[in-house]
């Protein structure tokens, strides 16, 4: 039985939108300022976003569900080919593709490689133009959306800053009439339908990059071993930081495991936000040598192993 905030079948809509773009266009800082809640790692490391998190964003009586992919580069690893493979999925599995792209960026060769193959992808594309308030010169703008609107088919094009929310809300009100009629996918109270066990993860690894982006490879992962809910309600979580090599760990641990105690206070924060619960957290770091190579670990983070 549906309480009285939800409208009728007849006139609610929903549908899947993919979200695809060159390593750090700002895809998960724009699923964020959509959906409004934590739900995709954010950082400054490129490529960061390893799975499709989906997030949930309610526009009237439509709901779009968002599948954040990781983003579209050049694998030179196997980790990274499932990175990839994964990003490619998520755009054909969904309704609508919107294709993220970095004003400052429009030219690159990632940016060129992406629009090129796009005649791959047969659902209906539109356009986003991120981080348009980096750019001073507005005819510069119109001369950039032009120039890509000729190298593949948009239904249009929006410009935006995922960072402030400048011209989100425009684009969510698009989508919000662009989807199918039909049933919601999911309760309208389910932000995201990632486990929080994997997004407490996400979580942690994000902090991981921010205190240590220019030290740590992106190839550092983050898994949650335990989770167990209190008779209190509080949780408590254990973790493990997974590591290449002895010295990436002395890194992570840092001088009498200051560092790894600031991670984990920063990470807990946020969790307890998630988890709408006091966390009690605890990291523990680990070398597992060419877990890159590893198909356990592809299956933990929902990538499919990439053969030869």
């Amino acid at each position: 039985m549906s309480d009285d905030t939800t409208p009728a079948h007849g006139a609610t809509r929903s549908g899947f939108v993919a979200l695809i773009g060159a390593p750090n266009a700002g895809k998960s800082t724009l699923l964020n300022q959509l959906v409004g809640a934590k739900v995709s790692i954010v950082s400054r490391k490129v490529q960061t976003t390893r799975t499709q998190v989906r997030g949930i964003a309610m526009s009237g009586a439509s709901q779009i569900v968002f599948v954040d992919t990781p983003g579209i580069f050049r694998p030179k690893r196997r980790l990274d080919r499932a990175m990839v493979t994964s990003a490619w999925g998520g755009a054909t599995d969904a309704d609508l593709v919107g294709v993220l792209i970095d004003v400052s960026k429009a030219s690159d060769e990632e940016t060129t490689e992406l629009l090129a193959r796009l005649g791959e992808i047969r659902q209906p594309k539109f356009l986003v133009l991120n981080k348009v308030d980096t750019l001073k010169d507005k005819g510069a703008l119109l001369y950039i959306s032009s120039a890509l609107n000729t190298k593949a088919t948009f239904e249009t094009t929006f410009m935006i800053s995922a960072l402030t929310g400048s011209g989100v809300k425009g684009m969510l009100e698009w989508l919000a009439g662009r989807v199918q009629p039909g049933p919601w996918l999911y309760p309208e109270d389910q932000i995201s339908d990632a486990p929080l066990r994997f997004l407490a993860a996400e979580i942690t690894r994000e902090k991981l990059y921010e205190r240590l982006h220019d030290e740590l490879p992106y190839r550092s992962t983050v898994e949650t071993d335990s989770w167990q809910q209190k008779p209190d309600g509080s949780v408590r979580i254990e973790q493990t930081i997974f590591v290449e090599r002895e010295s990436q760990r002395k890194i992570v641990l840092g001088k009498g495991g200051a560092t790894i105690k600031a991670i984990g206070q920063s990470a807990r924060k946020d969790i307890a936000e998630a988890a709408e619960a006091t966390v009690h957290l605890f990291l523990f770091v680990k070398v597992r040598e060419d877990w890159g190579n590893d198909p356990a670990r592809y299956r933990e983070m929902g990538l499919e192993f990439p053969h030869g």
